[in-house]
């Protein structure tokens, strides 16, 4: 399937590990060029750089200027942006509960996983309209939906991210398309990684992170988490004219975790 992707520019938040490389190499492979934001660079991004397809930014999106900074730099460098992907976020597991939360928590919590890319796209979206086609497919989390107190800061920023892109979808309607799609777990580092989700929930319960996944694995009817490319193919399919009659829509990709309609 054709779709129509090769000569555009995309600019990807968070892309130098997990789901974000994975989309940079999903976008590189259509033929797109890519501005990836990051906050530290990583070998498998440099290798890409190499090819003349991507342009890594080093930016940190948490500061009120870095997502105006990066979307500057991919304007200064092919003229536009037609495809946006908010990618960048990151949890916390709060194993002592909602009253030990600080300001600085929730402060931290909502900055990466909502104001991150509020931002971007209110920086993006004036170099966006009026170019063939635009999208922005924002990842957000089946935790918009299904608030967990073990994750309460990162379920409500993400639950705020699913409005928002809605909110969007109908104030730009046919003129700038805005989707989200909800990940349950996935096999990258912020699950699987030394001080992941994981490791760090197995540690409260008195269990390894193995018996952790485990579990969550078997909490879904398919059996298993997610993987990266699966991802990066749904935002492919967002971000092209293939899906140009959907917007404020959102696709879940949960192997079944969540049963209800």
């Amino acid at each position: 399937m054709d779709l129509g992707l090769t000569g555009r520019v995309a600019v990807v938040t968070g892309a130098s590990r997990g789901i974000g490389l994975a989309v940079t190499r999903a976008l590189v492979g259509e033929g797109v060029q890519v501005v990836a934001g990051a906050l530290k660079g990583s070998p498998e991004l440099d290798e890409l750089a190499a090819t003349g397809a991507v342009r890594p930014v080093l930016v940190d999106l948490t500061s009120p200027d870095g997502p105006i900074s990066l979307v500057e730099q991919a304007v200064d460098l092919h003229g536009g942006i037609d495809v946006l992907v908010n990618n960048v976020g990151a949890v916390k597991p709060r194993v002592d509960g909602f009253l030990a939360l600080t300001d600085d928590d929730w402060d931290w919590g909502l900055t990466i996983n909502f104001l991150a890319a509020m931002r971007t796209m209110r920086a993006a979206i004036p170099h966006m309209l009026g170019r063939p086609g635009p999208a922005i497919v924002t990842i957000s989390s089946v935790n918009a939906v299904l608030p967990d107190p073990g994750v309460i800061d990162y379920s409500a920023a993400k639950g705020a991210l699913a409005n928002l892109s809605k909110s969007l979808s109908k104030e730009f309607g046919g003129r700038l398309r805005m989707n989200t799609i909800s990940p349950g777990p996935v096999q990258t580092d912020l699950w699987l990684g030394g001080g992941g989700v994981a490791a760090t929930v197995g540690a409260a319960n008195g269990i390894s992170a193995e018996e952790v996944v485990r579990q969550q694995e078997a909490a879904a009817p398919s059996g298993r988490f997610t993987r990266p490319p699966e991802i990066a193919d749904l935002v492919l399919l967002l971000a092209s004219d293939r899906t140009g009659n959907v917007t404020g829509s959102d696709v879940r990709i949960d192997g079944g975790l969540i049963t209800t309609l």
